[in-house]
Order: C-alpha cells, then sequence, then structure tokens
C-alpha cells in the first residue's frame, strides 16, 4: 500500500515538474516575443507559448498558468479567449488577484467599462495579490472615462500608495491636478 502511494506521489511530483518546466519555457517564449520588433517572429513566438502553456496545464493546471495563457492570447488579440483562460484561473484560485485586473483589462480594452469594475475590485480584495496599483489605477481610469475625476483621483493615489514609483499613475493625477488648476483659473478669470 505505502509503494503505490509512493508510486502516486511520485507520479504528481513528476507531473507537477513537467507542468513547471512547460511553463517556464512559455514564460521565456512570452517575454522574447514582446522584445521582438518583427511582428512575424512576434506572433509565431505567442503562438508557441500558448502552446506550451496548454502542456503545462495538461499536466498540472495552475490559476498562474491560465492566466499567462490569457495574458498571451491578449498579445494576439484574442481577449474573448484572454477571459476565459482568467475565468479559468479563477476557477482554481478565487483568492488569485491577477485574473481579477486582466479580465478588468480586457473588458476595458473592449469599452465593457461597467463589466470591469466588478473585477477590478476583486482584484483589489484578493487574497493572493502582489500588484494592487494595477487594479486601482485601472479602476481610476474607468472613473476617469466616465468623468467621474475626484473618484479617479483617489484610486490613483491609492496606486501610488502601493507603488510610489508607479509612471501612470503619476502622470494620470499630475494630468487630473493639471486640468483641475486650469479649471480653478478659469473660473478666478470670471
Amino acid at each position: 500500500m505505502s509503494s503505490e502511494r509512493s508510486l502516486a506521489e511520485q507520479f504528481t511530483l513528476e507531473r507537477r515538474r513537467r507542468a513547471r518546466d512547460y511553463f517556464h519555457q512559455a514564460y521565456r517564449l512570452q517575454r522574447e516575443a514582446i522584445a521582438e520588433t518583427d511582428t512575424v517572429a512576434q506572433r509565431r513566438l505567442f503562438r508557441t507559448a500558448i502552446g506550451r502553456y496548454r502542456r503545462s496545464l495538461e499536466f498540472f493546471p495552475t490559476a498562474e498558468a491560465y492566466t499567462f495563457l490569457g495574458w498571451t492570447y491578449s498579445f494576439l488579440g484574442n481577449l474573448q479567449e484572454a477571459i476565459s483562460a482568467c475565468q479559468h484561473a479563477i476557477s482554481l484560485d478565487p483568492d488569485f488577484g491577477n485574473p481579477y485586473n486582466d479580465i478588468g483589462v480586457y473588458l476595458i480594452e473592449q469599452g465593457s467599462y461597467d463589466q470591469a469594475i466588478p473585477y477590478l475590485q476583486q482584484a483589489i480584495a484578493a487574497k493572493r495579490y502582489d500588484l494592487y496599483h494595477y487594479a486601482h489605477y485601472n479602476l481610476g481610469r474607468i472613473w476617469l472615462i466616465k468623468g467621474l475625476v475626484h473618484e479617479a483621483a483617489r484610486e490613483f493615489e491609492r496606486a501610488l500608495e502601493y507603488d510610489p514609483g508607479y509612471s501612470l499613475a503619476q502622470r494620470a493625477l499630475e494630468q487630473i491636478q493639471i486640468r483641475w488648476r486650469e479649471s480653478m483659473e478659469a473660473a478666478s478669470d470670471l
């Protein structure tokens, strides 16, 4: 009985090792694709990375692999597949914040701002997420698009609380402050 269990444990460990190897291969290919300037070569690298992420998932599915698979699909412009992969990630690990933020971003890209809000809020509330500044920044983008400037500024400030050097949030907040100053100056000229 213990040798059977030992064999089963060995089998599981081997599947995890293979999944990890394919994941690392896929991630390396994805990074190469991002750096590639030739569009044809870039698309080929992304497609190869997708195949490696899929192989990783066949051996041992993880929320991380599904999230990175989704990210890779997004580089190819296939946002529906990207969203689907992230939904699989959430089903495996609802506490992992990355897929919530990523779905929020994909929905923003599709112009589905109201649908993106709950995903970004779930990313902010996630127990396992190291990049809270992204979710706050993305939520701020939505508030700005909707004309809710004070709410947007608050989200950009929160992003900067998590990462004071986050340049996108810094620039967005600076733009809002410039607009506020200009509107105050225009109002005082009246």
